[in-house]
């Protein structure tokens, strides 16, 4: 784009000595205050205005151009072009500075969005005790890089307890409520002694947060999530699903869904059922994996709209630590869709170390 505007005016000065007299191409020479304005500054659209004026006034009273035997510096026509040139370069300027305030609000806005993203979305620690733990966040908005898709590893003296949710709806609210359960976790995840009396809090917290938002969806302002928790003696995993995709668990090559059929409902509508939340309790040993992951992955479709085939890619690509897992599945994600990814993705891989578990270090 920085470029347009000498290649359009070295086309004009090439053109020009080939046209008639009577179909003179420096007449073109108006829109180039303009293509200055699509990546240059006020100023710089300025000086682009006094350029083509002067050198239409230029080609307009040399005689040899287009074959003309008298020059027409003067003639009514040019005069005219050079008005018009002049103020399509006073609108060029104006917007080149409107383009320019907008950018920097662009820029203001990214990086406030960054800076929230850290603050709810902090990185997972890549290592706690004989976990190795990575992170993928993906949104679908380009100006926005939060949204209501949320993870977390805590390391508790229960053993690492994780968390994967995905809030109903989009905006300021699904951050918020995202916000909510994040707080909510961070502090209950240190107290309550197992992961059905974790969710049970959780539940409790998002049914008030959406009785004091009021409104008349109360009922379907929910979250699905998954809990996780695996104990400091390593061997096992314990999970709670809330109405959330089943998380993949990667063993020597092979990939399986952890889905007992008892998902209880998503929270904010556990009410619905009675005893809801049920611990599934699944073997974990050294080199196992995990994957978390909210359904922005499993519902990106591709050209034909099939929906993208998670486990059999997973297992397709072999045995891959976390860190090149979701850098797979990141890149992968964006060449299966061709029109972008249409929702926010999120995604928490976690591997046991080979090696005897011990109680999980503060995180690095």
């Amino acid at each position: 784009m920085r470029l347009l505007p000498a290649l359009f005016v070295a086309a004009v000065l090439a053109v020009e000595p080939l046209t008639p007299p009577q179909w003179p191409v420096s007449f073109a020479l108006i829109v180039v205050p303009l293509l200055t304005a699509f990546a240059y500054g006020p100023v710089a659209v300025a000086g682009a205005t006094v350029f083509a004026v002067v050198f239409e006034g230029i080609l307009a009273g040399t005689p040899c151009c287009a074959g003309r035997s008298v020059g027409y510096l003067w003639d009514r026509h040019y005069v005219a072009s050079y008005i018009c040139t002049t103020l399509v370069g006073a609108l060029g300027t104006v917007l080149a500075a409107h383009r320019i305030r907008r950018e920097r609000t662009l820029a203001d806005v990214r990086f406030v969005a960054e800076i929230a993203q850290r603050v709810l979305l902090r990185p997972v620690p890549h290592r706690i005790g004989h976990l190795v733990l990575e992170s993928l966040y993906l949104s679908a908005a380009a100006e926005a890089r939060i949204g209501g898709d949320l993870f977390e590893a805590v390391p508790t003296g229960y053993g690492v307890r994780l968390l994967i949710g995905d809030v109903r709806g989009k905006g300021l609210l699904a951050v918020e409520t995202a916000a909510a359960l994040l707080g909510a976790f961070r502090e209950a995840a240190y107290e309550e002694p197992d992961l059905a009396t974790l969710a049970v809090r959780l539940e409790t917290s998002m049914a008030r947060r959406a009785v004091q938002l009021g409104g008349d969806e109360t009922a379907e302002r929910f979250v699905t999530a998954v809990f996780a928790e695996i104990p400091a003696h390593g061997g096992l995993l314990r999970i709670v699903n809330c109405g959330h995709p089943p998380p993949l668990c990667l063993r020597a090559g092979q990939v399986r869904e952890l889905d007992s059929g008892r998902s209880a409902p998503p929270l904010n509508l556990g009410m619905l059922v009675q005893d809801p939340y049920h611990i599934d309790v699944y073997p974990f040993g050294p080199g196992d994996q995990l994957l978390l992951y909210t359904d922005g992955v499993t519902e990106t479709r591709d050209a034909s709209g099939a929906f993208y085939p998670l486990a059999e890619r997973v297992r397709s690509w072999g045995p891959l630590p976390p860190g090149e897992l979701l850098a797979r599945l990141h890149d992968d994600l964006l060449a299966y869709s061709p029109r972008g990814l249409q929702d926010d993705t999120a995604a928490l891989a976690v591997c046991l170390l080979p090696g005897e578990p011990s109680t999980p270090a503060p995180p690095e």
